[in-house]
């Protein structure tokens, strides 16, 4: 069971979350749905003897758009994916050894329009860079729905529903129940 109460509370543990691997970038929500922006970036390489000699390196990439409102229509969910997948593109930097890039959307809102969550979950936006030679983008999407106490999202974006889900879960973690046991 999800514990989901209000979203200044739900974007709060979202972002502590997220602050541990990822830069973490607060918007004023007063002005714009937008309330957050995470990055996470990552650059492995394998070299022989000198760093000149090198035998292969890759670039895996995230970009986090973190959106809050009361209600999410069918208008304002395309106006925030356009604008996440827009500014994600430009962010993308296609060459030799980008392995992948990520554009993440999660939305916090109180409602849910039906039509809203069915294009939600069909979305679908995947990108190769030159026959997959530079890499890929996929376009993940997750919406938290306070009113319904759910959280879905498009087959992409199974794996930041199934996060979220754990952040928000009810239970407990079999260490810290243990050590209420033992101690």
């Amino acid at each position: 069971m999800l514990l989901l109460s209000d979203k200044d509370i739900i974007l709060d543990k979202i972002l502590r979350s997220y602050s541990t691997y990822y830069d973490v970038e607060k918007y004023d929500s007063r002005k714009d749905p937008l309330v957050a922006k995470c990055e996470f970036h990552v650059h492995n390489e394998k070299y022989v003897l000198t760093k000149k000699a090198q035998l292969w390196s890759s670039d895996a990439n995230e970009y986090v758009y973190i959106f809050k409102m009361n209600s999410l229509t069918k208008n304002d969910f395309v106006k925030c994916r356009d604008y996440a997948y827009e500014n994600g593109m430009k962010l993308i930097n296609p060459k030799p050894g980008h392995m992948y890039s990520y554009i993440t959307t999660i939305f916090i809102c109180d409602t849910c329009e039906k039509e809203a969550e069915r294009l939600l979950k069909k979305c679908k936006i995947t990108k190769n860079f030159k026959f997959y030679l530079h890499g890929w983008m996929d376009f993940h999407i997750s919406c938290i729905n306070i009113s319904e106490n759910k959280i879905c999202g498009n087959k992409s974006g199974n794996v930041t529903s199934k996060f979220l889900k754990e952040i928000f879960s009810k239970k407990k973690s079999i260490s810290r129940k243990l050590h209420k046991e033992y101690c």
